[in-house]
């Protein structure tokens, strides 16, 4: 059972979703404002908030942001807004997902579960050792990464993005492939949303440096640096 915190002003919007979260077996709290989310996220039994764009005292990219500068608790954002720049923007501000508006409870319910299995997943066999390329080493089995042996604080997204790339070094992945790993098979959204979490990536590993781990493959997408490069 999870406790899923949910930062919506909309009362209707938040009683719906808490319906439908509560029957498929989790534990809902809620917060109508962004300050009032912002504490709530706080608390160390929080395993996923679900955050509306349009909220307030604080907006909702700014609590976003907040939250994934103290936290990796995954971050489902809700979004009236259609642009493309602005979904991108609440990415690039540490949300792992996103469901615009109007959308249906069922698909929220489903992102989440997504999400939750994501950030908890411990199916994957235990490396026999961590994945070092260079100074990177990623701990698939702790699900760390580590720069010259400073911790890179990664969102589950960010990480899971990662380990897809280390434990197959040198080789080329498509955007699509990457979609397909990291959000599963039936992920509708933009391929643009991957360009963005590497941007983070390469932001978190290498900040201010031209990078030398995560090489974009022009025209087709990425591949993490070989041991022989």
């Amino acid at each position: 059972m999870a406790v899923v915190l949910i930062v919506e002003d909309d009362e209707v919007v938040a009683d719906t979703l808490g319906l439908y979260l509560g029957h498929a077996g989790h534990d809902v709290i809620t917060a109508r404002d962004g300050p009032g989310g912002l504490e709530r996220a706080r608390q160390p039994d929080v395993s996923l908030v679900i955050l509306d764009w349009m909220i307030p005292g604080l907006s909702g990219y700014e609590v976003c942001r907040r939250i994934r500068a103290e936290s990796t608790v995954p971050i489902l954002m809700l979004t009236a807004r259609t642009s493309e720049d602005d979904r991108v923007r609440g990415l690039d501000a540490g949300a792992d997902d996103y469901v615009p508006k109007p959308f249906s409870p069922r698909e929220v319910v489903a992102r989440v579960q997504a999400l939750l299995r994501r950030a908890g997943d411990r199916s994957v066999p235990a490396a026999p050792a961590p994945i070092r390329i260079g100074e990177l080493e990623v701990d698939c089995w702790r699900r760390e990464a580590r720069m010259r042996g400073e911790a890179a604080p990664l969102t589950p997204t960010e990480f899971r993005l990662l380990e897809t790339l280390a434990r197959h070094p040198g080789r080329t992945f498509t955007r699509e492939e990457l979609v397909s790993r990291v959000f599963g098979p039936d992920y509708e959204g933009m391929d643009r949303t991957i360009d963005t979490h590497v941007t983070n990536l390469r932001r978190k590993l290498e900040p201010g440096r031209t990078p030398t781990y995560i090489l974009t493959v022009h025209g087709i997408g990425y591949r993490l640096r070989s041991p022989h490069d």
